[in-house]
């Protein structure tokens, strides 16, 4: 694919991820630079996958009950007609999107759009999620946030999981998933 070069003044686009474990404040850090965006007047358009209806059908929200409206969809692809006239595009729990969203983004960011995108970089077995290591790679820049560990207190970077259910996708709170570092959570025979 063929991309003119940027002239002098012009709009340029970019990648942000924010990633790190559950209860990180991933979703804090993405609705904190969508309020400053908000605040420059700029255009935003924020998406949630459809299937993340924890706290809200609509809204994103922080576990510190912080919230942003944003629009539920299906598949990535629904993204690039919605967000048309968008300065800025946000999308939380990035790694429930389908494996296109990283195409979509490259796309929206080539079209001179500044792209935030917040979401888990591990699941609970220590494995790479989803989309976000194809993100990580094609993103200008990275934010990688720690919780605390539960257990001893050091940073966590691990999101542990309580219950046996093996499903990749479970979603769920502190009734589920505590944060770990990594020497703790190997205490519990998670990492190969």
């Amino acid at each position: 694919m063929f991309i003119e070069p940027n002239i002098k003044g012009e709009r340029r686009g970019w990648i942000e991820v924010i990633c790190g474990s559950m209860f990180s404040g991933k979703t804090e850090e993405l609705i904190r630079r969508l309020k400053r965006a908000m605040i420059a007047n700029l255009k935003v358009k924020i998406f949630k996958p459809s299937m993340d209806v924890r706290f809200d059908e609509a809204k994103i929200v922080s576990h510190d009950t912080n919230s942003i409206i944003s629009t539920p969809i299906d598949h990535s692809s629904q993204i690039l007609e919605l967000a048309d006239d968008a300065d800025v595009v946000a999308l939380d729990e990035v790694q429930f999107f389908d494996d296109d969203i990283t195409e979509i983004c490259d796309e929206l960011a080539f079209r001179g759009i500044r792209v935030i995108v917040a979401g888990l970089d591990m699941d609970y077995q220590g494995k790479p999620f989803g989309p976000v290591p194809s993100l990580l790679a094609k993103a200008d820049y990275v934010t990688k946030l720690h919780a605390i560990c539960v257990q001893c207190g050091h940073i966590a970077n691990y999101s542990y999981r309580k219950t046996p259910n093996q499903e990749k996708i479970m979603l769920g709170e502190k009734d589920v998933y505590e944060p770990r570092c990594r020497r703790c959570y190997l205490l519990d025979g998670k990492i190969d």
